[in-house]
């Protein structure tokens, strides 16, 4: 037994996100002063960031998820010793019993060892290729077995599952999610929600089966190795697999939820909850005085409590309680459950009476499948109040409406506003209207008030300023968004400029990154990431960088690393449509189609049996293509001498045009061949948003020009050139920019506006907003693009050269590759399409059936 320390002995067991936080509580409180505090880790590194471990597949390191830096413990006289196992407690003796044989007594001890993932009970579950995911050393053991793999299955489509797939699909897996339950994330989704997630999963590639229970591993007869699942007899109600049937996968994952860890506590014969976990008082202290619980492995009030804040929370209160601090956190009387998360790149949040089991409760509920967004709002019976929501989506909203079901904010009197679209009268409270008492960040549980104090006394000046000095964002992330919004609404009020950083991982604006990209000739975003930003990116950064270095270095977008770092649609190379179908868009330069072309897309539409649309921007689209059909019918469509139309990406969509004078009695110009020179001159360019464009053959303006990005109308001597205007929610008319240009001379100026809207726009801003943006005006533009009074031009230019030198169609370097097409399979272990869609005949065309008419279809035939 070691030696007595001069000090009383606090001992802490579990090094993990909670176990961490004490010992920053217990710092702050003045703890070491008190006691010699003695941390126990079991794992080899010390405390990390559970919650975003996905990150390390995703291009973060092990110590961009390290929670304190090297040194750390020992600094604020802490004892950290890792890789120590506890085996046993001897409460009588007060004494800790450690795998290498070792005793260490403690005076108070604190039990942070977590939960444990759960693994069902069924053959073959230890069979080499057979995983859990939770710690570091898991993932790094997936890692490795992924390398020889090419399918992958998770089981268990919770919280965990979904970050372990998206996890798989990262290391280049066909992955596939099996839930036992009727939908995915049944915790906090209803099956309206569910339906929104499953969508955008399987947009991914991500195959999903709901209701499906596994009944064992199947493995190689040979190997012993992993290779699928086979489920249960009689719980498929589905058509996706039947029952009985083998799912192939070279590795499973099992992440099908957690359970405490508590076997310490339940061999000491501390009281244990009925559903398990170590049961807590109002202090977090267990049934032996001397030993506290905190985390996970704590059962309070009968509920154990699976998410971080929580956590950090009982942590706050034990820390205090030792200090003899009489503060308001001494006491724990519970935690709310709501959540603002990131799942597979898709936001999701809950919060209060989630599911409406208050009774009497109503609820309000706004679908958009086609921007691939659900929102619910429970209220009650009495008032009308928010008691609770969903959201899939867009969670924008998510603080302030959990705010309101806490009754911290007054629910309006048409509560319907706060989830309808703005087009439809939305009443969108904006951060600034909070009130200081609104939680902003739960995992710290700061509010408000808190996060504004601090940016103005300390003189902060950006996110990483506020997560130092109130630690509000450096738990789940979810709040980062809502901390920017605060720190640039009081750097406005006092008058001083906010900063233009893209996202908390780069300090600098989409210029400044695009530059540096250009001048350094950075080639990948990790190198980026590493020369100029911190910790892995994020959903804003990496699309933007993936856009920026398409335009810098044109080249196959779904190449390496620029593959993880697009779109959804760009993903499939096809704009998803809202019933789970792909459209096919084919480039009909200005408009112009031969005889022999436009057949061959009635032949395509026909046999595909695609629904047709001919389109304002002169093009037709072909709607309700399955992804396993994408490969077929570009086959078709490229070797006709078709090619992408890029409607899935923010680039050059259409140059529209009238016919100009080679059939109009008007018309001045050709303007159907200058269209045409045009969309292909500047076909596929990325840029910050799309970009439309049109040509008019005379001032009658019959292709509408001046409500494009760039539009050029004929006149006797030339053509005029407008730029910065667009159409949609918010109309703009183009200005004249330059007149009476030759076709050479409005080429060059367009190379130039064109390469400099792309170095110098926000990421998704349009050209009307970045016009509106820029102080100088339309003379300002004229005076760097066509006076060059930046010398900038000539580089301009250059951009645009190589832009159009390198092209290539995406589709047709796709159809080129086997490897490639691989993508576009429909489930990773059958070729078998899937037959799930239902659809409906209108207008002598077949069309996507929405629920209520399947529903209706069903009524009649029963």
């Amino acid at each position: 037994m070691e030696l007595a320390n001069e000090k009383p002995v606090l001992v802490v067991v579990g090094n993990g996100m909670v176990g961490h936080r004490f010992v920053e509580e217990a710092i702050t409180l003045g703890l070491p002063n008190m006691y010699h505090i003695v941390v126990l880790g079991e794992e080899r590194q010390a405390a990390y960031d559970r919650v975003h471990l996905s990150a390390l597949f995703d291009g973060a390191t092990q110590s961009d998820l390290q929670l304190s830096e090297p040194g750390w413990y020992a600094t604020n006289d802490v004892d950290l010793r890792l890789d120590a196992q506890v085996v046993a407690i001897d409460r009588q003796a007060q004494v800790l019993n450690l795998a290498d044989n070792t005793t260490l007594a403690f005076d108070h001890l604190v039990l942070a060892t977590g939960s444990y993932p759960f693994v069902p009970p069924i053959d073959g579950h230890t069979a080499p290729g057979a995983f859990v995911y939770r710690t570091i050393d898991d993932l790094e053991a997936i890692a490795d077995y992924a390398a020889g793999c090419r399918t992958g299955i998770v089981v268990g489509g919770g919280l965990l599952g979904l970050e372990a797939a998206n996890a798989l699909r990262l290391l280049d897996l066909h992955t596939s999610v099996v839930e036992f339950a009727p939908r995915l994330m049944p915790q906090q989704l209803d099956e309206a929600g569910s339906k929104v997630m499953r969508r955008k999963i399987e947009a991914l590639g991500i195959n999903v089966y709901t209701s499906h229970a596994a009944q064992r591993i199947v493995t190689c007869p040979k190997r012993g190795v992993v290779t699928g699942i086979a489920f249960a007899a009689g719980t498929s109600p589905n058509d996706d697999v039947l029952d009985g049937d083998v799912l192939d996968g070279d590795m499973v994952v099992f992440s099908a939820g957690v359970r405490p860890r508590d076997v310490l506590g339940r061999d000491s014969g501390l009281t244990i909850g009925v559903r398990g976990g170590i049961v807590i008082d109002d202090s977090c202290l267990t049934s032996d005085p001397r030993i506290s619980a905190i985390g996970e492995v704590a059962c309070h009030r009968g509920v154990v409590y699976g998410l971080v804040a929580p956590g950090y929370r009982m942590a706050r209160t034990a820390a205090a309680r030792l200090s003899g601090e009489a503060d308001i956190d001494a006491t724990f009387t519970g935690a709310s459950l709501d959540a603002k998360l990131k799942l597979v790149g898709v936001d999701v949040a809950s919060f209060g009476d989630a599911h409406g089991t208050t009774v009497g409760a109503e609820e309000l509920v706004y679908a958009d499948p086609r921007a691939g967004t659900y929102a619910k709002l429970v209220l009650s019976a009495e008032q009308g109040q928010v008691i609770g929501g969903v959201l899939v989506g867009d969670t924008t909203q998510f603080t302030t409406l959990s705010e309101m079901a806490k009754g911290v904010v007054p629910t309006p009197r048409k509560p319907e506003t706060l989830i309808l679209p703005s087009s439809e009268g939305q009443t969108k409270l904006t951060v600034s209207a909070l009130p200081d008492a609104a939680t902003i960040c739960s995992c710290h549980n700061v509010t408000k008030g808190a996060i504004c104090a601090a940016i103005r006394d300390c003189d902060l000046t950006d996110v990483a300023g506020v997560k130092g000095a109130t630690a509000a964002g450096s738990g789940c992330g979810s709040c980062v968004l809502t901390l920017k919004e605060l720190v640039n609404d009081e750097l406005r009020a006092a008058g001083k400029t906010v900063s233009a950083a893209m996202c908390e991982h780069f300090p600098q604006s989409r210029q400044d990154l695009f530059d540096l990209l250009r001048v350094e000739r950075i080639g990948s975003f990790r190198e980026l990431i590493q020369r100029h930003g911190t910790g892995a990116g994020c959903e804003i950064c990496k699309p933007a960088v993936a856009s920026m270095l398409a335009s810098w270095q044109p080249g196959y977008i779904l190449e390496g690393e620029q593959a993880s770092l697009q779109d959804t649609n760009d993903h499939a190379l096809a704009n998803i449509q809202r019933d789970g179908t792909y459209s096919v868009v084919p480039r009909i330069p200005g408009g112009e189609i031969t005889p022999a072309k436009l057949i061959v897309i009635g032949e395509v539409a026909r046999d595909f049996d695609l629904y047709t649309k001919i389109t304002g921007g002169q093009r037709v689209d072909l709607f309700g293509a399955r992804i396993d059909q994408l490969p077929a019918i570009w086959s078709r469509l490229t070797q006709a001498g078709f090619e992408s139309g890029h409607a899935y990406g923010k680039a050059l969509r259409t140059v529209k045009s009238c016919v100009g004078s080679t059939w109009c009695r008007y018309g001045v110009q050709d303007a159907v061949g200058l269209a045409v020179k045009i969309e292909l001159r500047y076909r596929g360019l990325r840029s910050p948003h799309k970009l439309k464009s049109a040509v008019s053959g005379c001032a009658r303006e019959c292709a509408e020009a001046q409500s494009k990005d760039f539009g050029i109308i004929a006149t006797e001597r030339g053509y005029n050139l407008y730029i910065c205007g667009n159409g949609g929610m918010r109309p703009q008319h183009a200005l004249l920019f330059a007149d009476d240009l030759s076709e050479a001379a409005l080429i060059q100026i367009l190379d130039r506006f064109l390469m400099f809207y792309i170095r110098t726009a926000d990421r998704l801003e349009r050209t009307a907003t970045w016009f509106n943006k820029r102080d100088g005006g339309i003379d300002e533009l004229r005076e760097i693009l066509i006076d060059d009074s930046l010398g900038l031009c000539a580089e301009l230019e250059a951009d645009m050269a190589r832009h159009v030198e390198l092209y290539a169609c995406e589709w047709t370097t796709t159809l080129a590759d086997p490897d490639r097409l691989a993508r576009f399979r429909p489930f990773v272990n059958s070729d078998e399409p899937d037959q799930t869609m239902a659809y409906i005949t209108e207008r002598g065309q077949r069309r996507p059936a929405f629920p209520h008419e399947i529903a209706a279809a069903q009524e009649v035939s029963t």
